[in-house]
């Protein structure tokens, strides 16, 4: 949530942001127009107010001079239900602005590229060649049921489009993929793993900018009012809301796997097979809790955290800077990791690492101070993937597979496999 003193003093700015996101900017002169009937009124009713204080007192001493006060109650009667007047007014303007406010997205770094859609991405760096078979390779998704290692039918069967089992080999790759990353993030990266509630109150997805905008895109359970997570990051960066951290707490590095809801609206017809756009699915998240001067340079280190899953499992990737109409709701700055498919002859997104800056921090009051003296500030929080578990899985079946229909297993894996090198029936 953008703050409201900066479109007070800088709405051309905050306008030119917006535009360059391709979103309509009338929206701030509408805030604009808005606030400026709400401080009006604001000013009226604390002059109402400041007015029957002082008659108050007035009458309270014409009543201890046994004088008549009825006149003057008389009036007081009217100022007061002119105050009751105008608070509802003010309720109701109150409540206008934070509809709006909280429907605008987050201001746009200046290094963030402008453009419509993913193809004015910029590609920032690129690692590793992709592999020339010498036989014709197949997709995963018909290798893993060749292998028995997911069963997309029966999911169907049981929960519908959209959902697998993973089976023997499947579920022991789909459990040391995320072993291996979160003892990665933990042991070389200085994470606090964590393990998070699946289900949240709709303050926590309110905080990470998933509602109001966004509710068609989130599972929720009716009865209790709780949604299921769309991803690690919705706990994690709740995990201080409404609280203030002190400065020798930063930087605060959480990682944690967990299974992810998504309904995919609007996604039809969108890889369809196999396990890249999937209701349900694994992640190991990143969240981080910075000072604002840090933030930026603690994005450039959180992607290359990511980016180190791949290389330890020796998988071609590129990274992209996502321009102004492609990058997410609350974020500031996007970094793209998509790892290499040869079922796609393309390179699909298999995280994102975002600078939300102070964003989901006044959304969620989630403040620090420098010294115990010091006034609180909003941190800035910063999320990535790290990595997507079922996409690094297609990957890794994709990238190593073999000509006689095994797989090998990749060796930083090795150990989280039980030794086992070669995936076969």
């Amino acid at each position: 949530m953008l703050d409201i003193r900066l479109i007070r003093t800088e709405p051309e700015f905050v306008k030119d942001k917006i535009s360059k996101r391709g979103d309509d900017p009338v929206v701030i002169d509408e805030i604009l127009e808005l606030d400026k009937k709400r401080r009006t009124l604001i000013a009226k009713t604390e002059e109402l107010k400041s007015r029957r204080n002082k008659v108050s007192a007035e009458i309270a001493q014409k009543k201890r001079n046994k004088e008549n006060a009825d006149d003057v109650i008389l009036e007081m009667r009217q100022v007061g239900d002119e105050i009751k007047e105008l608070d509802q007014s003010l309720n109701q303007l109150n409540d206008e602005v934070t509809y709006k406010l909280v429907r605008i997205p987050n201001l746009i770094s200046d290094d963030t590229p402008v453009g419509k859609d993913e193809d004015d991405n910029v590609e920032v760096r690129k690692w590793g060649t992709p592999r020339s078979f010498d036989f014709e390779s197949k997709a995963h998704w018909d290798i893993v049921e060749d292998l028995k290692m997911a069963d997309f039918e029966r999911a169907a069967k049981v929960s519908g489009a959209r959902f697998v089992f993973l089976t023997g080999k499947g579920a022991q790759l789909e459990r040391a993929l995320m072993n291996f990353m979160v003892t990665m993030h933990t042991t070389q990266h200085g994470y606090t793993e964590m393990m998070v509630p699946q289900l949240v109150n709709a303050d926590s997805m309110f905080g990470t900018g998933q509602l109001p905008k966004f509710e068609e895109d989130l599972f929720k359970v009716e009865k209790e009012g709780l949604y299921t997570i769309p991803t690690a990051e919705v706990p994690l960066t709740n995990f201080y809301r409404n609280e203030v951290l002190q400065n020798e707490q930063f930087p605060i590095k959480f990682t944690g796997q967990s299974a992810c809801f998504r309904s995919e609206a609007g996604s039809a017809g969108r890889d369809t097979r196999g396990l890249i756009r999937l209701h349900q699915f694994n992640k190991v998240e990143m969240v981080r809790y910075e000072r604002p001067e840090d933030s930026f340079n603690a994005l450039e280190e959180l992607t290359l955290h990511a980016e180190k899953i791949l290389q330890a499992l020796e998988l071609p990737y590129r990274t992209v800077n996502l321009c102004t109409g492609d990058i997410g709701f609350g974020s500031s700055k996007t970094y793209d990791i998509e790892v290499w498919l040869p079922s796609y002859n393309d390179y699909k997104e298999i995280s994102s690492c975002s600078n939300m800056t102070d964003f989901q921090a006044r959304r969620s009051n989630i403040r620090f101070k420098r010294d115990k003296d010091a006034k609180p500030e909003y941190v800035h929080t910063l999320n990535g993937s790290g990595l997507a578990v079922g996409r690094t899985f297609a990957a890794i079946v994709e990238n190593y597979q073999n000509e006689d229909g095994t797989i090998t297993v990749p060796e930083a894996l090795v150990p989280f496999m039980g030794g086992e090198k070669i995936i076969k029936l």
